[in-house]
């Protein structure tokens, strides 16, 4: 069936639909070897995934063929997430590099900084993790309490970071701490890559999340840093709020992607599943009741589509404004946790059962509202630049 948000996919089709072949001839096939039940793929086939994907060009898609990356828009990249998400593959996510948007590497890094980090991780080489949430501070990230002070010729810093995703694997992490004093004169929020067996880092708390992805806690005790591990250099200190917005919108409409993927497939299997199963004599999908699920579901799924898309575009074209990433990311992210939910109601027990993928996406959704900044935050960009606040 023809559906509006194709129109705007036209232009991608080839290396959509080369993605896809790629998901459903090699990841399909090494995901149904996956132990059931199990909260996420082991870490050395994530790993194969993320290197077998930067083979292909997938992988860091974003950067430039200069790093391993293949250049390409903000638009093709949307769609690569959202058929991630479609494809109802545990490992689809993997084969792309993470929502956070170009690292601040890419856009501010020193040629050093950049060999050294950056390359192998689009190379699917290296992982990184991004550490700035802190224990007194949740969307208020740069109200941090992580300091960094100059010391003779280095930097050294204390402070815990919380809820950092793949540090439990990765190998470098972005922090940012305060500079409180320095050789420059100034401070404020700077960013610091290190490596995370740094001998002043270490991991401390683990924890689990609802769709057992590990989270954990990094503490940083009299780490010392030369100049040379401030991304930019003496040029990036204070700098890491410029960063951060410099990469938000990109990371924002990625995550809605992702979710309008998700919501897709949930969609798809909660009709396929309607068509079939029957009650008290007909297929459950001639009930007005299971019809007003899936009609409604569609028609959000169609509109977050839409407007991603859209959002994408004028990435492209230079014109993206905050509050577009900010809209785009709140009606992806709450039509996918309704649209999962719609279908797991009309499941029933069947969607319920641990195992089923809609009892991995219903945990696993709720997230996305959370991570890149809560729906509640979405809705302060979009207030502030209706003249509201």
């Amino acid at each position: 069936m023809p559906q509006p948000s194709s129109v705007l996919e036209r232009r991608h089709h080839e290396i959509t639909a080369s993605f896809e072949s790629f998901v459903r001839r090699e990841l399909v096939p090494l995901a149904a070897e996956i132990p059931e039940p199990v909260d996420g793929p082991p870490r050395d086939l994530r790993d194969y995934v993320r290197r077998r994907s930067a083979t292909l060009g997938f992988y860091g898609a974003e950067y430039p063929e200069s790093m391993g990356g293949a250049g390409m828009p903000v638009t093709a990249l949307v769609q690569l997430h959202h058929a991630a998400g479609a494809s109802g593959c545990p490992l689809a996510p993997y084969a792309l590099a993470g929502p956070d948007g170009p690292s601040w590497l890419l856009t501010h890094g020193t040629a050093r900084q950049i060999e050294e980090y950056l390359v192998p991780m689009v190379r699917g080489e290296k992982l990184r993790c991004l550490a700035m949430t802190e224990p007194g501070s949740g969307s208020d990230a740069f109200a941090m309490s992580t300091k960094a002070r100059w010391d003779g010729d280095d930097w050294v810093l204390n402070g815990r970071k919380t809820f950092v995703s793949n540090a439990g694997h990765a190998d470098y992490a972005i922090v940012v701490a305060d500079v409180t004093d320095g050789p420059t004169g100034h401070g404020g929020a700077t960013a610091f890559v290190m490596p995370l067996d740094h001998p002043g880092l270490r991991r401390g708390q683990q924890y689990a999340g609802m769709a057992g992805e590990p989270l954990f806690e990094l503490v940083l005790d009299e780490a010392r840093l030369p100049m040379a591990a401030v991304v930019g250099e003496s040029e990036g200190i204070g700098s890491a709020v410029e960063y951060a917005m410099d990469s938000l919108a990109y990371g924002r409409l990625l995550v809605a992607a992702q979710c309008n993927g998700i919501a897709e497939f949930a969609l798809r299997e909660a009709v396929g599943f309607a068509r079939e199963r029957r009650a008290f004599g007909q297929v459950i999908g001639g009930y007005q009741h299971v019809q007003e699920h899936l009609v409604t579901a569609r028609a959000g799924v169609e509109t977050a589509k839409l407007l991603t898309l859209a959002c994408a575009e004028l990435v492209d074209e230079g014109l993206e404004s905050g509050e577009n990433a900010a809209l785009a990311k709140l009606v992806a992210t709450e039509v996918a946790v309704d649209v999962v939910d719609r279908a797991l109601q009309v499941h029933g027990a069947t969607g319920y059962v641990r195992g089923h993928p809609l009892e991995y996406l219903y945990r696993h959704i709720r997230m996305m509202t959370i991570i890149e900044g809560t729906s509640e935050v979405q809705k302060v960009i979009i207030a502030r630049s209706m003249g509201l606040g």
